[in-house]
């Protein structure tokens, strides 16, 4: 597979002059949109299952999980962290879109576990401001997979939280490693 971290640095845009990341990316969308078929789909998983992993760039999840298009609701964030945000995501997946699975992602080599709450005091003494959100920073990521499992499985806005699995995603092997939710 070839990414674009993989290219010559002669073929970035700004090196070759083709425009901006972001006009690359619409160009790709332009040529994809004119070989693009309705799939016919709505917005209901086809598996009723929502993932929640980490925003990290190695994580191909639908490749890693063999998915396919339509088949899971995908909530990613840094750190696959369950947040505020991520429960109302997941409630609107479940309360409104029929999923039932939730499964948790987490990665090896994660840059959460580098960071701590300082980076909050930093922002604020930088730009005069702190965040109203918490770095939700960690050093164990199995224990950081299972503080998600268990805010998945006892928030009350979720109805179905009895099919929920944790996971650790290895960058270098690109195996999932399921933690237990009691260790």
């Amino acid at each position: 597979m070839t990414t674009s971290a993989s290219l010559p640095a002669e073929s970035a845009p700004e090196a070759s002059g083709g425009g901006s990341v972001t006009d690359r990316l619409v160009a790709a969308n332009r040529a994809y949109a004119a070989e693009f078929t309705d799939p016919g789909m709505d917005a209901r998983p086809v598996l009723h299952v929502a993932v929640v992993a980490c925003m990290d760039a190695r994580l191909d999840l639908h490749a890693a999980l063999g998915l396919e298009l339509g088949d899971c609701h995908t909530i990613r964030n840094a750190g696959g962290v369950v947040t505020d945000d991520t429960i109302r995501s997941l409630t609107i997946s479940q309360r409104a879109l029929g999923t039932r699975t939730v499964i948790l992602i987490h990665h090896t080599g994660c840059g959460l576990e580098s960071l701590t709450e300082d980076f909050r005091h930093e922002l604020e003494d930088e730009v005069g401001q702190r965040p109203a959100w918490a770095v939700e920073a960690f050093r164990d990521v199995d224990q950081d997979v299972r503080q998600s499992m268990q805010r998945v499985r006892t928030n009350p806005f979720l109805p179905h939280r009895d099919d929920v699995r944790g996971f650790v995603f290895d960058v270098h092997t690109g195996l999932l490693r399921e933690i237990d939710p009691r260790s």
